[in-house]
């Protein structure tokens, strides 16, 4: 007992030390000193003398005050918020010409007071941010300007022969000041004395990157060839993926340990060292360009699918030109950054600040810059040759996936080529850094597409390893997170064409304070909230609805129809809540959008009247009932059974297994027979037709017993025998029954009309057919026809005439009889009704 009240202490007093801490509010800045040095950088800036060097340290001094300053924004909230409610709760501030309790206008002006004291702090610190970022503002200005003038610059035109001779003897010299700095630095270390307690150390990192160089790197090239028959089809191209990267990984851990032995020897000056700085990331270029060749433009024992649809002997071309570039881009690199520092924006104030010495005048430096635009350019314009030309392969697996990558590498070949001809002519004409700036962004920006085709196929294949299923490489899922990679490259773009990290950090703060729109304020960060919060609720949503319809649900006297009802107003409930509360976490303000949604109101009560109808209607229907799920209903002259109530229509299946899509508001507004509603009794009409002379009592009995026998027609109420009366043809009749399921109707419709056949067969009651009886005006006529035909004398004649042939003109064709009541004859055009076989026919 004593050691959980022990234990209960002491983390109660943490609990108050850690919300100590954290309540604790950050010492307010010192204004006095911030005005001072806002008044001397503003000064500098105005002055237009500071160099790239002392803008970058305006510009992070600033930055730190805007922090401070940010950190106070927020102070006193918590107090604040409690006396706006307070205020609140006095109630309205009185108009013009009204009074107010004495009592009442004192707390108020009381409380006015206090909030105007805590709200100081934080709109003292707001005003001095708004000052800091307008000094920030200038000195991006400024910052950007600078690097324009120095892509802008022009150097001695490289293609002047007369450069290429001071060009050559300058890097011999550089090579020169190189020897003759180790060897200095040698003789002054004492040879390899001065190393001896280093040679350990230095030996091992050679030797260890010799072999990572060599036989390491052959090793890991043949890794993926040895794995891709061992692994399984599922896992085998995210294995060799992951694999491939030892092609990458290997080698630069081999240089870095190289150059980090070169380094520990101290041998390595101001002549030397930039040179082993530069070669790590001249490495990278290389050995990422190799395995981004090999990757993009496989050879013919790839696993898997090509990212690109080149046929094998465009993917070896491709390769080799990859290859290529990576070695310009490495060697752009390892020279910019040692002895042509020609190339780099900073470059120039390093230079000024003696961090690096002057290694080549700009004139030499422009011809080796020169040399390598060309290198770089002649491959870039044989790469885009070939990626221009692309196709999509009918039939083959993943054209869907790649239609899209087709058309971006399409589209860069088209913007490279220009690029590849438009950068030497630039450097030829002096404007190298312009030059190197183009080419080579363009060169990275290809290798970073390239790059993220790459890594949405192995997505791809993550997702298939994880689902274990072949086909799924093509599904939604690995699609929607190939692009949401894509997102997070938008940064390296950036950097690729001259952004500075100051750059993005500024814009990653903007973002961060948001944007306005229609009043409300949003931000990424409100925005990614809005989306967590939601998407949490929607789920929640979801498995509250799985719940009640697979285990509360069934368990209740509730029909299939009002578990269905229930369940979907239960998704609209949860979604709404779901969207409110997201709003509310957000912080999102919708009383600012009142007047936008007043003034968007009546083009959205136009343009979507008929949307909001159905939506309405859908309502209505889930709470009233009228028509559910499984019901058998009849409008608008459609019937069929209805499978599914969504917001906006109903889904009814038809008995041809045909689908109609019906308008909620056209089951609210029409007229709609649900022949299954409330139960699923209902009645069936059968007619039948008997010649005349039948027994009308027996046939009356006959059909009662037919409609008795039937095992879902209800005793109570009984069926019923209706004589309807004497119809033109027949004496009608009707068996008029309630059957228990009405949705069998017409299978018992067809079992009584066998039955009333079979029984009527058996008791000898005929069911006629229809009969037409024509009467005619001139029977003198016909017996002048009768009288010709006789004179003929030939018994053919008149058998043609008798059966229908043409009769001469003037005459009907009808069959012709020797009596007709009242001085006519009858012909019937179908039949003669003939049932006593007297020939004369019936009445």
């Amino acid at each position: 007992m004593f050691s959980y009240r022990f234990l209960a202490l002491i983390l109660s007093l943490f609990l108050a030390l850690s919300t100590a801490t954290f309540a604790q509010t950050p010492p307010a800045p010192d204004y006095e000193a911030w005005d001072r040095l806002a008044d001397r950088f503003e000064q500098t800036l105005a002055s237009g003398s500071a160099d790239s060097t002392q803008l970058d340290t305006i510009r992070t001094v600033v930055t730190e005050w805007r922090d401070r300053f940010r950190s106070q924004e927020g102070v006193n909230s918590a107090r604040i918020s409690t006396l706006r409610d307070q205020i609140a709760a006095l109630g309205p501030v009185p108009g013009e010409g009204e009074t107010e309790a004495e009592d009442v206008a004192a707390r108020r002006q009381e409380l006015n007071k206090q909030l105007a004291e805590l709200q100081a702090p934080g709109l003292k610190a707001v005003e001095a941010q708004g000052r800091a970022n307008g000094i920030i503002e200038q000195v991006d200005q400024l910052l950007r300007a600078q690097q324009a003038d120095a892509l802008m610059r022009k150097t001695p035109s490289p293609v002047n022969p007369a450069r290429w001779a001071p060009a050559v003897a300058e890097a011999g010299n550089v090579a020169a000041n190189v020897y003759d700095e180790v060897r200095t630095r040698w003789e002054a270390n004492g040879g390899l004395t001065g190393l001896r307690d280093n040679v350990p150390f230095i030996a091992g990192f050679l030797l260890l990157a010799l072999w990572l160089l060599t036989r390491g790197r052959r090793l890991v090239d043949t890794l993926p060839g040895v794995l891709s028959g061992r692994a399984s089809e599922n896992s085998r191209a995210a294995l060799i993926f992951g694999v491939s990267l030892g092609q990458i990984a290997i080698p630069m851990i081999g240089v870095i340990l190289a150059a980090s032995a070169l380094y520990a020897t101290d041998l390595f000056a101001s002549w030397g060292r930039p040179i082993l700085l530069s070669v790590p990331l001249a490495a990278l270029s290389l050995f990422g360009g190799i395995w981004l060749g090999r990757r993009m433009f496989p050879d013919a024992g790839f696993v898997g699918i090509p990212p690109l649809p080149l046929t094998e002997k465009q993917r070896g071309q491709a390769r080799f030109r990859t290859r290529m570039l990576a070695t310009a881009l490495a060697l752009h690199q390892l020279f910019t950054g040692s002895v042509l520092p020609l190339g780099g924006f900073n470059s120039g104030s390093e230079r000024m600040a003696g961090a690096i010495p002057e290694p080549l005048s700009d004139a030499s430096a422009g011809v080796w810059h020169f040399l390598l635009i060309l290198l770089g350019a002649f491959y870039l314009m044989s790469l885009c040759n070939i990626l221009r030309r692309l196709k999509r392969s009918e039939g083959q697996e993943g054209q869907e996936t790649q239609y899209y990558r087709i058309r971006i590498m399409v589209l860069l070949a088209m913007v490279g080529r220009p690029v590849a001809l438009l950068a030497p002519v630039a450097a030829a004409f002096g404007y190298v850094t312009a030059a190197n700036a183009i080419l080579w962004a363009s060169v990275l920006t290809l290798a970073l597409v390239g790059f993220l085709v790459i890594l949405q196929d192995f997505i791809a294949d993550l997702y298939m390893l994880a689902v274990r299923d072949g086909s799924a490489r093509e599904s939604l899922i690995p699609v929607l997170i190939g692009f949401l990679v894509i997102l997070p490259s938008i940064p390296l773009f950036a950097l690729i064409w001259g952004a500075r990290l100051m750059d993005l950090s500024e814009a990653w703060i903007r973002a961060q304070e948001g944007f306005s729109f229609g009043g409300v304020r949003l931000s990424p960060m409100g925005i990614l909230t809005f989306l967590v919060v939601f998407g949490i609720g929607y789920g929640l949503t979801h498995f509250v609805q799985g719940a009640f319809r697979s285990s509360i649900l069934p368990k209740t006297q509730m029909d299939k129809g009002g578990q269905n009802a229930v369940v979907s107003i239960i998704g609209y409930v949860g979604i709404g809540l779901a969207a409110m509360l997201a709003i509310n976490s957000a912080g999102i303000d919708l009383t600012s959008l009142a007047f936008v949604a007043g003034a968007l109101s009546v083009g959205i009560g136009f343009g979507m009247q008929q949307v909001v109808s159905n939506f309405v209607s859908g309502i209505i229907l889930l709470i009233e009932r009228p028509v559910a799920v499984g019901d058998w209903i009849d409008v608008g002259g459609k019937q069929g059974i209805v499978k599914k109530m969504a917001v906006r229509a109903t889904q009814i299946q038809t008995f041809d297994r045909n689908e109609i899509i019906v308008p909620n508001s056209d089951l609210i507004t029409q007229p709609v027979t649900n022949w299954t509603r409330g139960n699923l009794t209902g009645r069936i009409i059968v007619p039948v037709g008997v010649a005349y002379g039948s027994d009308t009592r027996k046939v009356a009995k006959i059909l009662m017993e037919i409609a008795e026998n039937q095992p879902t027609v209800l005793i109570n109420p009984a069926p019923f025998i209706l004589f309807r009366g004497f119809g033109a043809d027949s004496m009608d009749f009707e068996i008029r029954a309630m059957l228990s399921d009405i949705n069998g109707g017409l299978g018992v419709t067809s079992e009584i009309n066998h039955q009333i056949a079979e029984r009527f067969a058996a008791e000898g009651i005929e069911i006629p057919f229809a009969q037409r009886d024509l009467w005619l005006r001139n029977p003198e006529a016909l017996a002048l026809a009768r009288d010709a035909g006789d004179a003929a004398g030939t018994a053919g004649d008149t058998a043609a005439a008798t059966q229908g042939d043409d009769p001469p003109p003037g005459l009907p064709r009808a069959s012709i009889r020797n009596e007709a009541p009242e001085g006519g004859y009858r012909g019937d055009d179908e039949d003669d009704g003939d049932s006593d076989g007297d020939g004369d026919g019936d009445r």
